[in-house]
């Protein structure tokens, strides 16, 4: 959830940045795809994250049977 949520922020930042940047106002275009770009890393962290924490729950799934 926390993930589709920043990945449609980045999505939304970076069609704005391009708006702005069409109308030739580089500075904000350039704030707001950085922000659209830090929520795009924010999206890849949590996927990350989520991975993480599904091996660690199957490697200690995996010890607690093998006792």
């Amino acid at each position: 959830m926390t993930e589709r949520f920043w990945t449609i922020a980045a999505g939304v930042l970076v069609l704005m940045a391009l708006v702005l940047l069409w109308r030739n106002s580089l500075s904000a275009a350039f704030v707001i795809a950085t922000l659209g770009i830090v929520a795009w890393f924010l999206s890849y962290r949590t996927q990350l994250r989520a991975k993480i924490a599904a091996n660690d729950s199957s490697d200690d799934k995996e010890e607690t049977d093998g006792d």
